[in-house]
């Protein structure tokens, strides 16, 4: 059984060895880490399982470190001397990828890229080992790229296991908060940095894990956390579970958040199924939009629908607004599943006869073509969230200062290379962030010489 969940940062300036002093300026969460540790070493579990953000990571897998066992040392950060060597519990590791693949879930153990220990995974380990004397394996997970809704899966899986062996485990949910708090931070101050310190350390403080699935993709990238897919992880593990949980501590003093918290279960709870809850709740509000989806929009749902279900590209249907039917225009088509993006495919400029044809054209993109993700299956067409931008005739700038992240979009080109940007998107909030993206994009090197072009959409949602 899982018999408690914790909570905590991994900065490597807490351990003296890394700090040398300056980590005095967090004792409040050395303390609580301690406390932390003296609870663990108290349950005397078997096994260890902690899921870090900075362990492998891919956009559509989670990754679970095969072998018996690995090392690691905090040489990077000047402390070559602090050397660890943990064994796997590689029947517990089984036991999950036998589950996920009955399941058809994306994790496992392949693609192993670097069998060091990451310092998300060491931190922890370093107080642990402090006050633990008696030996324990451990599971070292990472996160992914996909929706919230996979990573409670995964919880979900983990827990499964746990059960079906009988192991007496404590889940390690490893993840920094906010790196936005403070104007000398790592990457300097966002509003939604405290916001989201002061949110998650209440959501977690009350066990109210539910609410993590309130936490925008977009939101979460402009406070620029990153625990937050490990405590959906963990949220999983206890699903349909009464949790006691309690915070500990939080801090700030160095710009990134750094919070602790402590969950122990209660017994089973069916009022928990909170993925359950938050499916439903997601299928009612899209059936609501779907029923007030404008020509647009429709049009777009229509034609992924008969590609994905029959191969079929749509005919131009009769009926559609003439605005549609006798202007020109580049169109993107965006896709979102579950509060994530599952596909974003456009023309810049038009290139069939019609802004109808366009979205057509561009809806078959996004769902089946768009590089970044797999084609979307059937059984994914009742989650989809469709946005359609039509956009206006770009417009040749001389300077940056004439963009703006909310009304305009932008096109930057080097040469035949140009890159797009759409505006007002989820974590895009200044013009540099905005046409950095876009020069990526594009494959425009950094100090390269720039063409500015900005271009207003009519979005549909």
């Amino acid at each position: 059984m899982i018999q408690a969940a914790f909570m905590v940062p991994h900065p490597p300036m807490i351990v003296p060895a890394i700090g040398k002093g300056s980590e005095a300026q967090i004792q409040e969460t050395i303390q609580a880490y301690e406390q932390v540790a003296a609870e663990i070493k108290a349950l005397e579990p078997e096994t260890i399982i902690i899921t870090s953000p900075h362990s492998i990571m891919y956009a559509d897998y989670f990754h679970i470190s095969p072998g018996k066992g690995a090392k690691g040392s905090f040489t990077q950060f000047g402390a070559p001397q602090v050397q660890f060597g943990e064994s796997y519990d590689t029947e517990l590791v089984r036991e999950i990828c036998r589950i996920a693949d009955a399941k058809e879930f994306p994790a496992g153990t392949l693609g192993e890229r670097d069998k060091r220990l990451d310092h998300g995974t060491m931190v922890p380990l370093w107080f642990i080992e402090q006050a633990c004397e008696r030996p324990f394996q451990i599971v070292r997970i990472g996160l992914s790229g996909l929706p919230l809704t996979d990573q409670y899966r995964l919880g979900q899986i983990i827990a499964e296991a746990v059960e079906k062996l009988g192991r007496r485990t404590v889940f390690i949910a490893s993840g920094d908060l906010s790196h936005k708090l403070q104007d000398y931070g790592p990457y300097g101050f966002a509003t939604e940095g405290p916001e989201y310190d002061t949110r998650i350390m209440d959501v977690c403080g009350r066990g109210a894990f539910g609410e993590l699935f309130d936490f925008s993709e977009g939101f979460c990238e402009s406070a620029a956390e990153c625990g937050h897919r490990s405590f959906v992880v963990m949220a999983g593990a206890f699903d349909g579970v009464s949790v006691h949980a309690k915070a500990l501590s939080h801090q700030d003093v160095t710009g990134v958040g750094y919070g602790i918290c402590t969950f122990y279960p209660d017994g089973e709870n069916e009022n928990r199924r909170f993925l359950v809850q938050y499916l439903q709740r997601m299928e009612k509000e899209i059936e609501a939009k779907r029923n007030s989806e404008d020509s647009y929009v429709n049009l777009a749902r229509q034609s992924l629908e008969s590609y994905i279900l029959r191969k079929e590209k749509l005919a131009l249907p009769e009926g559609l607004p003439e605005e549609m039917t006798q202007t020109r225009a580049g169109a993107f088509v965006s896709i979102h599943k579950n509060g994530a993006l599952r596909g974003c495919i456009g023309t810049i400029g038009p290139v069939t006869d019609c802004v109808a044809q366009e979205i057509i054209d561009n809806a078959i993109s996004a769902s089946a073509r768009d590089p970044r993700f797999p084609a979307i299956e059937p059984d994914e067409l009742k989650w989809l969230e469709i946005n359609v931008d039509v956009l206006g005739e770009p417009e040749d700038i001389d300077s940056k200062d004439l963009l703006d992240v909310k009304r305009y979009g932008v096109i930057v080109s080097s040469g035949g290379r140009r890159g797009l940007l759409l505006p007002d998107l989820d974590g895009v909030d200044s013009v540099d962030q905005q046409i950095d993206i876009a020069r990526q994009k594009a494959g425009i090197g950094k100090f390269e010489k720039l063409k500015l072009q900005r271009f207003e959409v009519i979005r549909h949602v």
